[in-house]
């Protein structure tokens, strides 16, 4: 029974000795990160950015990885289900991870199966509608879906996302009623609003090129001030809606990872935002830093869990 206790505990011994001796080392080899949007759309273009950034702090390649589906959910759901949590994949975290297990059934619990590591950034939003289209203002947008129930409809990267939720939010709050046409991701939308086949978009900065080329006109942006590119176009607030949405997100990695190797991920990605190369590709995307410590995010995760919850119910999004 005494060496069986002793084997035991040498075992243990040896497994923590090992685990520390991973830790220290970290990393060796190529680091996954995952974008669970489709390439090209302006979540992916940052995070590329980030990761080219980041590389040379880190020591090692990060790979991107594009993953899309359920709204940014998908992803980040089968990492936390599969992937070890040894620091070599990692996640790109939507605010929709917090939202979804309150909307449907999800096969992770976004308070206990995640490791966060850093808060990165938040996105611009806007609403753009076609050059030709007969609506000038955000409030003539607004009044014409007031007039005509259920007949304006607009697009989203996908139902549950923060722009779902920000237009159903308007348009409880201004008595109207539209229709949300969800998309797999930025690709999809710009396509359908330039066949014609909707009304609006609302989406990230992905609509940049195709507003500053002219052929798309963006009626409103959901900042707490004007955007650097677009200065002449208002917030909702400045047009009466007292509402402001930028999707804060980060980067995390499934639970029970090493205090060590979250450490070392996070500094590197820290230095990695710092750079000018970041700072550029975050001027062009219209986005603002929102960093955040490993110990802050994993606050902040908690935080936006609850406001999901409420807002889910608010406005009567769970799935039966």
């Amino acid at each position: 029974m005494k060496w069986s206790v002793f084997g035991t505990v040498l075992a243990a011994g040896f497994a923590a000795w090992i685990g520390a001796a991973h830790a220290q080392n970290f990393p060796v080899r190529p680091v996954t990160l995952i974008v669970p949007w489709p390439a090209g759309g302006s979540t992916d273009v940052g995070m590329r950015a980030l990761a080219s950034a980041t590389e040379k702090h880190l020591g090692q390649p990060i790979v991107i990885e594009n993953r899309p589906g359920g709204s940014g959910t998908l992803a980040p759901g089968q990492m936390a289900a599969s992937a070890k949590p040894d620091g070599y994949t990692i996640t790109q975290i939507p605010i929709t991870v917090f939202r979804f297990p309150f909307m449907t059934k999800t096969t992770f619990d976004p308070s206990a199966d995640f490791t966060y590591i850093i808060g990165i950034s938040g996105y611009t939003f806007g609403v753009v509608v076609r050059d030709d289209a007969p609506w000038k203002t955000f409030q003539e947008f607004l009044a014409d879906a007031k007039t005509n129930p259920g007949k304006i409809n607009y697009g989203t990267p996908g139902a549950g996302t923060s722009l779902h939720i920000t237009m159903e939010q308007i348009a409880k709050r201004q008595g109207i009623k539209w229709t949300h046409v969800p998309f797999k991701g930025n690709a999809d939308t710009m396509n359908a609003l330039l066949g014609g086949h909707i009304h609006a978009v609302a989406d990230s900065s992905g609509w940049a090129q195709l507003v500053n080329a002219g052929r798309f006109r963006l009626l409103v942006t959901w900042g707490a001030t004007r955007t650097k590119n677009w200065p002449s176009v208002p917030t909702l607030r400045e047009i009466g809606i007292d509402m402001v949405s930028n999707s804060p997100f980060g980067i995390a990695g499934p639970k029970g990872m090493e205090v060590q190797i979250v450490k070392v991920l996070h500094d590197a990605f820290k230095k990695g935002l710092e750079e000018p190369s970041y700072a550029a590709a975050m001027a062009n995307l219209d986005q603002e830093l929102f960093y955040l410590s490993s110990e802050d995010y994993q606050r902040f995760a908690m935080q936006q869990i609850e406001e999901a919850r409420r807002s889910v119910a608010e406005l009567g999004l769970k799935q039966d």
